[in-house]
């Protein structure tokens, strides 16, 4: 397996894994990623921005996600409870594992980079949010360490489950 940073050239593959995480979410009545986002003007930034991030195995993508190490703004206010760290932070966004890779702790070997470029960053919590109905999104953050924290608002006023998970440096 490979974790590296998207180009350019990865925008086709990466809109294919979202567009069937979009498909698997109607699928499921969950009212995440149904109004067009994100859509490839949003990865494209992603990738811009150095924060658009690919897993492959044997040359294919098959996992995708946003990382950064930024302030995130709809987590300055966290409601019905409260983050477990107030330093920086790192923020994971827009994971996704390709349909035909699904049950093979894809999504784990995502945070598992993750945190460990947090580490070399000395960047102690890695925050995440998922929509209310992603019940398996919220089940895999606590099987990987995640906490439950709070809820939070997205800008358009949708309501996320927060999560947070501290990395020892």
């Amino acid at each position: 397996m490979f974790f590296r940073k998207a180009t350019a050239n990865d925008i086709n593959n990466i809109m294919k894994i979202i567009n069937d995480a979009k498909a698997y979410f109607k699928e499921m009545n969950i009212d995440q990623w149904q109004d067009g986002y994100p859509n490839e003007d949003v990865i494209k930034n992603d990738i811009f921005n150095s924060n658009s991030y690919l897993l492959e195995v044997d040359g294919k993508i098959v996992a995708t996600a946003m990382f950064a190490i930024e302030r995130d703004k709809t987590y300055d206010n966290i409601y019905d409870g409260k983050w477990l760290t107030e330093g920086k932070y790192a923020v994971i966004h827009r994971i996704a594992v390709d349909n035909n890779f699904k049950g093979l702790k894809l999504g784990a070997e995502i945070i598992n980079n993750a945190i460990e470029i947090c580490k070399a960053k000395g960047i102690e919590s890695i925050k995440i949010d998922t929509h209310k109905d992603n019940n398996s999104m919220q089940k895999f953050l606590l099987n990987n360490g995640f906490e439950y924290c709070g809820v939070i608002y997205l800008e358009d006023k949708s309501l996320r489950i927060a999560f947070e998970r501290k990395i020892k440096i």
